[in-house]
């Protein structure tokens, strides 16, 4: 992975703005880095954008779990799940509702 893929993907969320995806990926490139605290920032701010993109739900929730933050966890489950819903998606509220579960 090279050392200036984060600074890579800053670069394009700010130059698509409007585009889900890069700030995902971004997210999840904290996540990969062990900056779970900035990935939290990061999924926060991709769904203040973007609610209705429905992937990352699931990774926020996982690394809030991961932090210990499982009301948290839950909540962003609970707004994935109506998210998922009213994409019709599924898939997504089915992997929603395992990990729902499993914070229980």
């Amino acid at each position: 992975m090279p050392a200036d893929r984060l600074a890579v993907l800053e670069m394009m969320v700010s130059k698509a703005p409007n585009d889900p995806f890069p700030s995902y990926c971004l997210a999840q490139e904290y996540r990969s880095r062990g900056r779970l605290e900035d990935a939290v920032t990061a999924f926060e701010a991709l769904r203040g954008r973007h609610p209705s993109y429905v992937p990352q739900y699931l990774m926020a929730a996982q690394v809030l779990q991961e932090l210990k933050r499982l009301d948290d966890a839950r909540a962003v489950v609970e707004a994935g799940l109506a998210a998922a819903r009213a994409a019709r998606d599924g898939h997504a509220a089915g992997e929603l509702e395992s990990l729902l579960a499993s914070l229980s």
